[in-house]
């Protein structure tokens, strides 16, 4: 079915089914997947339709997570209606303001502090979530290795390149295993937070959420792949965090930011994976513009820990290098 009949559709069901009259539906936004989104907005009201095709998209993980992040008190974007068979749903509009756009040096401080606090809250939901396990984990650093080094820049790795890859891989898994484990958000960054005037943030982009490392979001949300801060401030948020979160009351400073830095480095090569995906496979060139800024983050976290000097190694002997001005965005 093409993305007209679709539209069509939609326009349907929300006048016939959902009985809204004189309404404006305009784009609202599109992520990596195939779901859409557009605003429908009336004279009294506004929200936000979903666009998910039922052969392409299941819709009940974001239905279940996103009720569990109401619960825990975090603004997510509340399901009104929803057409299971034909994949749509009507949600509260959570505005058109991300973070990314919003953030600056004044702002940063606040929203970062609110961030943090939603992130916290939602750590405490006991769930029956899918676990952050060995297998995706590893499928996950593998994107880098298969889209971005294969596909990407046609590298053809030897077999003791293999191995250090993987023993690499293998401690980045260790890593993420023996930290506490609580509910992950998966992306949890400046393009899936919305600023809103009450309850900030609103929360999007939750539905492949997992139980897993305690220091993934916080990784995901301050060296976010999309705009970086000085270490500096990095460190104040890492120890907000910690000084507010009870589930971090035993763990110190120093044992959290190794956690913290090793899960960013998993995480970045995942994204890095992705980013080249997305270009080749699903034809969206504008991702390869973040690479730079995350294989920075890669890259200097490799360099400040022995345990991936070999690593560290492999990734120069491949030409994986980042200009001092990116690596300065992070000093």
């Amino acid at each position: 079915m093409s993305d007209d009949l679709r539209l069509n559709q939609l326009k349907h069901w929300l006048t016939n089914e959902l009985h809204i009259e004189n309404f404006d539906l305009a784009p609202a936004s599109a992520d990596a997947s195939f779901r859409r989104y557009f605003r429908i907005t009336t004279a009294q009201q506004s929200w936000v339709a979903m666009d998910a095709p039922p052969d392409k998209e299941d819709c009940e993980p974001f239905v279940h997570v996103a009720q569990m992040i109401e619960s825990a008190g975090v603004q997510a974007p509340h399901i009104y209606e929803r057409n299971k068979d034909d994949g749509f749903m009507l949600l509260s509009d959570l505005g058109s303001s991300q973070y990314l756009a919003t953030l600056s040096s004044d702002s940063a401080e606040t929203l970062y502090q609110d961030a943090i606090d939603a992130l916290i809250k939602m750590q405490q939901l006991e769930n029956g979530l899918p676990a952050y396990d060995r297998k995706l984990l590893q499928t996950e650093m593998h994107l880098f290795r298969d889209w971005y080094l294969g596909t990407h820049l046609n590298i053809k790795l030897s077999p003791q390149q293999n191995d250090i890859l993987q023993s690499a891989f293998d401690l980045l898994i260790q890593n993420a295993l023996q930290q506490p484990q609580v509910f992950v958000h998966r992306d949890y960054h400046s393009r899936n937070l919305m600023l809103t005037a009450n309850d900030n943030p609103g929360v999007i982009d939750f539905q492949d959420a997992v139980i897993g490392p305690i220091s993934y979001d916080l990784v995901s949300l301050l060296k976010d792949c999309y705009i970086a801060w000085p270490r500096k401030k990095i460190t104040s948020w890492i120890k907000y965090f910690l000084d507010n979160n009870p589930l971090t009351r035993e763990t110190s400073v120093e044992q959290f930011t190794h956690w913290f830095e090793l899960m960013g480095v998993q995480r970045h090569l995942k994204a890095i994976g992705i980013f080249a995906r997305l270009n080749h496979r699903d034809g969206k060139p504008g991702y390869l513009n973040d690479i730079p800024r995350t294989l920075t983050y890669v890259i200097d976290s490799c360099r400040r820990y022995p345990e991936l000097t070999a690593f560290s190694a492999l990734l120069d002997e491949l030409g994986l290098r980042t200009d001092d001005s990116t690596l300065d965005l992070i000093q």
